[in-house]
């Protein structure tokens, strides 16, 4: 693994969620000072929403002016606005609804009741990204991309054996037969993930300790999706001692795996 990925253990999923909360904030406030605005991906599952909460509660999130700050997601399951087990939904609950921001910031995917096909909404979420580019890639400059990882290795809505993992002729495709519930979903291709210059995987519990080792031991991306990750500028897999738990022992590396308090 290159020196730009690393693993950072917290000892509990509450303290790893609070540490990644404090050092977003921290982050968003150092890009900002450099470009005046960030692109955010944001991720769902309990603990990418505990991650949101905990910002919420931090004192130093009103240094951020949270109007400047676009929030994009990673995946969404096809299901009415409003529902839920959106991401989008869980997010607003979790942060955005209580941030000092119009909304105009906030970039959710199409939902099943807007009137699209399946097939349109990947189109339609495509051109948006589009229309927020500067630099003519087709994608917003992406700061910060969260993703979580499920068991099977899984992110966003790229899942093994799968032909979405291999797609690099789009930004967005659409999801059908998710061996999660729903089956239909909208997810970002691993291309328009790796654009991001910073890749944040968070992910807690001693069910994803088998598929982080073989994450980390390079495994191949079409059988273990998150062994393909790897942002432009850094890479950081924050995890909790449960997850680590199972990792090898010849891949715990101290040059690759850091404590909450080395970090």
């Amino acid at each position: 693994m290159s020196p730009d990925r690393r693993v950072v253990v917290h000892p509990t999923k509450d303290a790893l969620a609070d540490s990644v909360a404090r050092g977003f904030v921290s982050e968003l406030q150092s890009v900002m000072r450099e470009n005046g605005r960030a692109h955010v991906v944001l991720t769902g599952g309990s603990l990418g929403s505990g991650v949101l909460q905990a910002v919420r509660g931090l004192t130093d999130r009103d240094r951020v002016d949270w109007q400047s700050v676009d929030f994009w997601w990673g995946d969404e399951r096809w299901l009415p606005r409003g529902d839920g087990e959106r991401n989008e939904t869980q997010a607003r609950a979790a942060l955005l609804d209580y941030l000092p921001c119009d909304g105009s910031n906030i970039h959710p995917f199409p939902s099943s009741d807007d009137g699209l096909s399946l097939d349109d909404a990947a189109s339609a979420y495509s051109d948006k990204l589009r229309m927020s580019s500067t630099d003519g890639s087709g994608l917003p400059r992406f700061d910060i991309t969260f993703l979580g990882m499920g068991p099977d290795g899984h992110i966003a809505s790229l899942f093994p054996g799968q032909p979405g993992i291999l797609n690099v002729d789009s930004s967005v495709i659409a999801v059908r037969n998710s061996p999660k519930p729903p089956s239909a979903r909208l997810s970002l291709t691993l291309p328009t993930i790796k654009s991001s210059i910073r890749v944040w995987l968070v992910l807690a519990g001693a069910d994803k300790a088998a598929a982080l080792g073989l994450t980390l031991a390079g495994a191949s991306m079409s059988e273990v999706p998150a062994a393909g990750v790897k942002g432009r500028q850094e890479t950081i897999f924050s995890i909790d001692a449960a997850a680590a738990a199972e990792v090898p022992e010849n891949l715990t590396s101290a040059e690759i795996f850091w404590t909450a308090e080395d970090n």
